[in-house]
């Protein structure tokens, strides 16, 4: 193994270039010798059979700032929507003791991963998995069942986990993962980019302009949706929320935006048709118009469950200064919401819940907006790509250690 005085050499394996994971991989060049294999090439299509409703590209650079490769994908029908739509038998050769300290993989959903798994484990290379599953993603009890002996038998045999925040840390215990294996990698976004985005939007005036364009006043209490609209991002349940609020008095000088696009958003706009002057659809918005958003808004909404197993949304907003009111169940809300300081959380589905903490976030917003986003400051600050970045060192000196 390389003396400490030399930087760890890290294969990456990803499924495709993600607007999240890019900002990452730049600072681990910074500090590391890496290099990221990428599984798929995701086009515009992709975008929008992945639930975007749209096709696009990114408006952010996601191959700049850290050495990649595209390896060779011979899946029949390539794709990132099936298992076996990522099919890489090139990592059996990049896998390699001598060239290599680790390799890092996300998760387990494309054969790609377990093609990695499997090369490491011929090469005796040590192999580190980040994921974000957790327990209470909703699903039978026939299809837990089934997980358990395949899961319970592959996961301890990895060398290390990079666990993205407590219910993930208790996901892979729930299958036998020791504790001197678990190693906290958060999950994260560049805090500095939304909050300097933020800021510069604030300046140009971006949050007024857009509250002018659908008539909204100045001391309007905007709640903002951002997501795909599909099934299980329950954006209906935002909706369903606020409408409750404006049939009563509570519900003066609310107002709501939803941002994104999908093949739900015509069923979603004749919902919200009665409230037409409260309720505005602003259509699919790429990263560097996201930012106004945030910060026009007073408060983030994150209503989904099923497939919800973090939620970077409110990364994002907690970034620009927005707090959330999240679905008790989302992946993220015991690491990212403390109650009354941070936002809310409410039981999935009770609309009537939702809707009393959006009048709570409200009054707590109104009266101590400044101590708000200094919570949210520091709360956002241990989750962060440093913290990601150190998390990945602790593994990586832990599986040197061990070798």
């Amino acid at each position: 193994m390389p003396s400490r005085s030399q930087p760890y050499r890290l294969g990456i394996l990803a499924s495709h270039p993600i607007q999240y994971h890019s900002p990452w991989f730049r600072h681990l060049a910074r500090h590391l010798d890496i290099e990221v294999w990428y599984a798929h090439r995701a086009s515009a299509q992709d975008q929008a059979d992945a639930g975007f409703g749209i096709g696009f590209d990114w408006d952010i650079p996601l191959l700049q700032g850290y050495p990649y490769r595209w390896l060779r994908n011979v899946a029949a029908k390539p794709s990132l929507q099936t298992f076996r739509g990522c099919d890489t038998p090139d990592v059996y050769r990049l896998c390699r003791r001598d060239r290599l300290d680790a390799v890092l993989v996300f998760g387990w959903q494309h054969k790609s991963a377990l093609q990695a798994v499997r090369a490491c484990w011929r090469q005796r290379l040590p192999v580190l998995m980040r994921g974000d599953s957790h327990l209470l993603t909703a699903r039978s009890r026939f299809k837990s069942a089934l997980k358990y002996a395949p899961y319970r038998w592959l996961l301890p045999r990895l060398s290390g986990h990079l666990y993205v925040g407590a219910r993930n840390k208790a996901y892979l215990e729930h299958y036998g993962v020791p504790p001197q294996r678990l190693f906290f990698a958060p999950h994260c976004v560049d805090n500095a980019y939304w909050a300097a985005a933020a800021e510069q939007a604030e300046q140009q005036g971006a949050p007024a302009q857009l509250r002018a364009q659908w008539g909204i006043p100045p001391d309007g209490f905007v709640c903002l949706f951002v997501g795909k609209m599909l099934a299980h991002k329950r954006a209906e349940h935002v909706i369903q929320a606020c409408t409750h609020l404006l049939h009563t008095s509570a519900g003066t000088n609310v107002y709501v935006i939803c941002v994104g696009d999908g093949p739900l958003r015509p069923q979603l706009q004749r919902l919200a048709c009665s409230q037409g002057k409260r309720i505005f659809f602003a259509g699919f918005q790429n990263q560097r118009d996201l930012p106004a958003f945030y910060r026009t808004a007073d408060v983030l909404i994150l209503p989904s469950r099923e497939k919800e197993t973090w939620g970077l949304v409110v990364n994002e907003a907690a970034a620009c200064g927005t707090p959330a009111i999240v679905c008790d169940a989302a992946g993220c809300a015991p690491d990212l919401i403390d109650e009354g300081a941070t936002g809310y959380t409410y039981p999935f589905g009770d609309i009537r819940a939702l809707s009393a903490r959006i009048i709570a976030l409200r009054s707590a917003w109104h009266s101590r907006k400044a101590v708000i986003r200094q919570a949210l400051a520091a709360k956002i600050s241990r989750y962060s790509i440093d913290q990601a970045t150190q998390g990945l060192m602790h593994a990586l000196d832990a599986v040197r250690e061990k070798g």
